[in-house]
């Protein structure tokens, strides 16, 4: 395994990290949680503009033909700035989808969403369902096409999305389908999530979609979605816990006490100690797992194992931020807040350890001594 960022990590990790200090700030922060959809917009066109958004995507699709090394590293930056943009949904699962395994024209799908012209999404939450590799929604094709039923939870910027990619059961079997979210037939709610994200809740009653590769790679599609949307909210919140550990790791210099930093008190330097570890454990699990998919290799374990690791470590790091700082953590004002959100969003969506470790264990059961 080599540890050593490419060029391109380097290159695209400065420069995202340049736009969004220049148009993320505690106030724009601020305002993004008053408005009735959190989106960057600004910020989302700027991302555009510089090429950020597009850098990663295959050239068939105007991108420059880099990988899940480089979007980890576009990932990491716009988790340190909490960014309230679709880049994993549109670009990274959307765009990368369709331009795997889509027909020219749902390519042409991922092209306009490198370009920023189009925002893409993908539903893989479904209600009561611990199994997303077995869709509850269900596909039927008749003589006018495909048509999709069923329902969907928290779904990212749905209502901004041009298509929605969509996973459905076909006879028992897992096929992915292409949708478009203003179809009569689609009924669209907001839904309030932890951190105010742009989500909403799907239903399809006998929707027209159209069919992502075949019903035969149907799984295989499925898998790869998934296993690139764990990574990246794995890849965002280890950004999230970066930053919000040097937050905490300054208030802890600056703030006294009795005379003296309250970091140099016992109980606050070995909380902020446990949370260094977590944050480097983090890290590590999150670049084998990238660096496993980037080679082709097998993934799934390493995968499971960065999504073990966000959702656990970021728990503890979010709440150590937020005890550190004091009543300042719990004022809704104060940058520490975002952080403190968007971790626990991103624990949420990344499930419960429980889930992650009978999945690693199932995993590892299967691979061969």
């Amino acid at each position: 395994m080599d540890f050593t960022p490419t060029e391109a990590q380097l290159d695209l990790a400065r420069l995202t990290g340049e736009v969004c200090g220049k148009l993320v700030t505690a106030d724009r922060l601020r305002e993004l949680d008053k408005t009735a959809v959190r989106f960057d917009e600004p910020l989302w066109a700027s991302l555009a503009e510089t090429g950020v958004l597009a850098a990663a995507l295959p050239e068939t699709v105007g991108g420059n033909d880099f990988g899940p090394l480089e979007q980890n590293a576009i990932l990491r930056e716009l988790g340190k700035y909490v960014a309230a943009v679709p880049y994993l949904w549109s670009v990274v699962l959307g765009a990368g989808a369709l331009a795997a395994f889509g027909n020219d024209a749902q390519r042409d799908w991922a092209t306009q969403a490198g370009a920023g012209s189009a925002i893409l999404t993908a539903a893989l939450a479904e209600e009561q369902n611990w199994e997303p590799t077995k869709p509850t929604t269900t596909a039927v094709e008749g003589g006018g096409g495909w048509r999709v039923t069923g329902a969907k939870l928290a779904v990212p910027f749905a209502a901004q999305a041009a298509r929605v990619l969509v996973p459905a059961t076909v006879s028992g079997r897992a096929a992915v389908f292409l949708v478009d979210p203003s179809d009569a037939s689609v009924q669209l709610a907001a839904q309030q999530v932890t951190d105010l994200s742009a989500e909403y809740s799907l239903e399809f009653t006998d929707t027209p979609a159209e069919l992502v590769g075949t019903v035969d790679n149907g799984a295989e599609i499925l898998d790869w979605l998934l296993t690139r949307a764990w990574l990246g909210l794995s890849s965002q919140q280890l950004g999230t816990v970066e930053r919000a550990l040097e937050l905490v790791a300054d208030y802890a210099r600056e703030r006294e006490q009795f005379g003296k930093a309250v970091g140099s008190f016992q109980a606050v330097a070995q909380r902020l100690a446990d949370g260094y570890i977590d944050v480097q454990g983090l890290r590590l699990a999150v670049t084998q797992a990238t660096w496993q998919l980037s080679e082709n290799l097998p993934s799934a374990a390493a995968v499971h194992t960065a999504k073990f690791w966000a959702a656990d470590a970021g728990h503890r790091v979010a709440h150590t931020v937020v005890h550190v700082h004091g009543g300042v953590g719990i004022d809704r004002d104060h940058i520490v807040h975002n952080y403190f959100t968007a971790a626990k969003h991103n624990e949420f969506a990344l499930g419960a350890a429980t889930d992650h470790l009978r999945a690693i264990g199932s995993l590892l059961a299967e691979t061969p001594a």
